[in-house]
């Protein structure tokens, strides 16, 4: 007999691929209006930990610029987002890509979202249990505060989540999903455009 978790891959499976067929003009008009007014750059991808911290490369479509300071730094990220890569953004039009990370079994719909590789030295034993299951596009936390929440509060929904983990509750999540991101609650945290970095406990 199946277990939620092997249900759940089908699940994601078939509803990414059919989400993706079904957006693919979306798809593409975004990445031609990125090649065309965002200087030739449609996607940004970078290296993350999935499950079992196994390192992937995640997709999505740049939303930044590469600009930097008299110094070869980086401006901040609420600098460096563009009048196309803020719209994305607020109608999280920028995570589509990641359809592509779910079928090919990076992620899952919904799953702790993956964080930088460089976080992982800093977790603690608890922490890093985020990594037992697949990433996802949207999860607990995303749809409870999102970019909102401090890190320990990010932790432990991250964590509930993984530990009452049902068809449910991932229901939930999409459906909730769907309201925060037509209501656009929840993109940015205050003053910053997203989340600040975690430096440990």
């Amino acid at each position: 007999m199946l277990n939620y978790l092997q249900v759940k891959r089908i699940f994601d499976f078939v509803i990414a691929s059919f989400a993706l067929f079904f957006f693919s003009p979306v798809l593409i008009l975004i990445a031609v209006l990125l090649f065309l007014f965002n200087h030739q750059k449609v996607l940004f991808i970078q290296s993350r930990p999935g499950r079992n911290e196994k390192i992937f490369q995640l997709f999505k479509f740049q939303t930044m610029n590469e600009e930097k300071d008299e110094r070869g730094n980086l401006l901040s990220d609420e600098t460096r987002i563009t009048k196309i890569g803020s719209v994305l953004r607020r109608a999280s039009l920028d995570e589509l890509p990641q359809l592509i990370n779910v079928i090919k079994g990076d992620m899952s719909l919904v799953g702790p979202r993956p964080l930088l590789i460089s976080y992982l030295p800093l977790y603690n034993e608890n922490q890093r249990k985020r990594h037992i299951l697949r990433p996802g596009i949207t999860g607990w936390a995303q749809v409870n505060g999102r970019n909102k929440l401090n890190w320990n509060d990010r932790f432990e929904m991250d964590l509930w989540y993984t530990q009452n983990i049902s068809a449910k509750l991932d229901l939930k999540i999409i459906l909730m999903t769907i309201s925060k991101v037509l209501i656009g609650d929840g993109v940015s945290c205050g003053e910053s455009a997203t989340m600040k970095p975690f430096k440990g406990n």
